[in-house]
């Protein structure tokens, strides 16, 4: 019977306030190849697992070391479903071999001649919240203005571009100059802006939309929403996909413009992306003839190595990384 060494990304502890590489060690354990009898678990080899900001809710709140999204290759399998080879996206953890319950993997992989990584973004969650957020809680029409804050982000990215297919006018709001002229230049924002240089961001926003915005995805919270508020277009949607600016604070931030909800009879609804899986192969339909023709395109920024991951992780929270942060465990 086979042993492996396996790797893993370890929480010393629940996490308060900003996460710290210290907060994490890399232990390594023996794995039997083999699964019990009468199993219906899913041995798992990781080849790709995905960083992303809500991590930091499940660090605060939820067992130390438990599951992230990754992309993985089948080694055994007690159920049906999945075989010997398979390729799947899904819940694992940060770790080299996982064993998982069949229940914890969203979609076998069956289009691949698109990059593996890209099932942790672009084809996966971040992906489907993208999509979900933007055509069905945000309801876009021809010509609407949007917003995206966090838009260089592993969502925001994707919600641009689907706006710009949509013929919607779209800024973004980025942390860097250099996050900015990929906005602008790679993903064919129309507009894109500091929010660290904008002192006024009510200001800033009254410049880029003098008539107001359509429909603001917001990823941040916090200030930027407050500005947003003052904002909005009569009956302009807000798709809440996340809060990053409040994650780490002791005492989140105040919003004060919620009247203009009332005011400009503006719809704000939080959205969850599981609820809408049941779109995905609808939204794969969509998508990949659009990453083929080149017309949607995906930025990523790959760390090597399991040791890489509590840095990778940690990044985010900083804006060190560019587009969606990936973590390569291992090639298929």
């Amino acid at each position: 019977m086979a042993h492996v060494r396996n790797k893993q990304v370890i929480l010393r502890d629940y996490v308060s306030g900003f996460p710290k590489e210290t907060d994490m060690s890399i232990v390594e354990s023996t794995l039997t190849l083999k699964l019990p009898e009468a199993s219906n678990e899913v041995l798992l080899k990781n080849l790709y697992l995905s960083c992303d900001p809500y991590m930091q809710i499940l660090m605060t709140n939820v067992e130390p070391g438990s599951v992230r999204l990754g992309v993985a290759k089948v080694l055994e399998s007690g159920h049906p479903d999945y075989k010997k080879g398979d390729l799947i996206w899904g819940l694992t953890k940060l770790e080299e071999y996982s064993l998982v319950p069949s229940t914890q993997i969203q979609f076998k992989i069956e289009h691949t001649d698109v990059p593996l990584s890209y099932y942790t973004g672009i084809l996966g969650m971040p992906g489907m919240t993208a999509y979900a957020g933007f055509f069905e809680v945000g309801s876009p029409k021809k010509g609407d203005k949007v917003f995206v804050s966090a838009a260089s982000g592993a969502v925001g990215q994707l919600v641009g571009q689907f706006a710009k297919l949509t013929g919607c006018y779209v800024v973004g709001s980025a942390g860097t100059k250099e996050k900015v002229d990929l906005l602008k230049n790679k993903l064919g924002f129309d507009e894109a802006f500091n929010y660290k240089e904008e002192p006024d961001l009510n200001a800033t926003l009254k410049r880029y939309f003098p008539e107001g915005i359509d429909i603001y995805f917001d990823n941040v919270g916090g200030k930027t929403l407050d500005a947003v508020l003052l904002n909005m277009r009569v009956h302009g949607r807000i798709p809440v996909c996340g809060m990053i600016s409040q994650y780490n604070l002791a005492q989140p931030e105040g919003v004060t413009n919620l009247t203009n909800l009332i005011y400009k009879r503006v719809c704000m609804q939080g959205f969850v992306v599981s609820d809408f899986y049941h779109l995905y192969p609808k939204f794969l339909e969509f998508l990949l003839p659009h990453i083929r023709e080149g017309k949607v395109v995906y930025v990523e920024d790959i760390a090597e190595g399991l040791e890489n991951g509590p840095a990778a992780f940690v990044g985010l929270f900083s804006g060190r990384n560019v587009g969606k942060q990936v973590l390569l465990v291992a090639r298929e």
